[in-house]
């Protein structure tokens, strides 16, 4: 299944793409794509509706974040050779490991803001795996019995904050804005090799990433078994799983993104998203 939220932000109703590509309305059997109905035993009962039957939602509307109200949200660095090498770092012997901020969720289509004073802002096409049961301690043959499904991710970041200013990375990737997810939650039977999916990310129409998930150091399942042994993960936990050589920060010059430029980016079989750069 391919399901999203619909509406108004705040406002949003849960919905699933049908084969015909019509939003049709899931509010009647779930609240919304939050923590409380993602798992397993939900998306089992949606599965099972005849899609046709429910009430058709209005395609044009806007799309929210395809899940909402994660407990974390989590992120890998440096988890392709190519993009570490494009930023003078070493390849990570360890996923390297940090947190954006819940807030920081936008909507696949949603305007990017550009701070007062922000001199840096960059733009990483990711994806994103979401968790469908409490996960602790696993290894790594059963990551696949914790995953729900995979979306795409920006890991907008704002380079100046992340490495010039004391402190973690969290703080230039957790603005408002900066983590635009969707338009999709896909479920992991409508994707045939999670591991050979391509990506791509444009800028005012210009390719800037090129990539495939086949050259990700730290494969998902790897990832989801690490992360586990230091906390554990629960329903509706996003984690994205770093990007492909690119990005602004590693062109020379360095190109950041500015008020008025859009950005298109996409990973196969999971959607597309569109967003514009605006000032606050």
């Amino acid at each position: 299944m391919k399901l999203l939220r619909v509406g108004p932000k705040g406002k949003e109703k849960p919905a699933a793409l049908d084969k015909d590509g019509k939003f049709r309305d899931l509010s009647a059997f779930i609240k919304d794509l939050n923590p409380d109905h993602l798992n397993f035993e939900t998306f089992s009962k949606l599965k099972n509706l005849e899609l046709s039957s429910l009430p058709d939602l209005n395609s044009s509307d806007r799309i929210g974040s395809c899940i909402t109200k994660p407990g974390k949200f989590i992120a890998i660095g440096l988890n392709f050779s190519d993009h570490a090498a494009e930023t003078g770092a070493e390849t990570p012997p360890e996923p390297i490991t940090f947190m954006k901020a819940t807030s920081s969720i936008n909507g696949p289509n949603d305007d990017i803001e550009l701070v007062s004073g922000s001199k840096k802002l960059d733009w990483e096409v990711e994806l994103g795996l979401v968790i469908g049961k409490e996960t602790k301690h696993i290894s790594e043959d059963k990551s696949q019995d914790h995953i729900l499904g995979y979306c795409l991710v920006n890991d907008i970041s704002e380079r100046e904050w992340q490495i010039e200013k004391m402190g973690q990375w969290v703080k230039g990737k957790s603005h408002d804005t900066y983590g635009p997810i969707g338009p999709y939650l896909v479920t992991k039977d409508e994707i045939l090799d999670i591991n050979n999916l391509k990506m791509s990310l444009d800028v005012n129409g210009n390719r800037m990433q090129t990539g495939n998930t086949n050259t990700m150091i730290f494969n998902v399942n790897f990832i989801v078994s690490y992360l586990s042994q230091f906390m554990s993960l629960q329903p509706g936990d996003i984690i994205t799983t770093g990007t492909p050589p690119g990005v602004g920060m590693g062109m020379k010059p360095q190109q950041f993104l500015k008020v008025g430029d859009t950005m298109k980016l996409s990973i196969e079989n999971l959607g597309e998203q569109n967003s514009k750069v605006i000032e606050l």
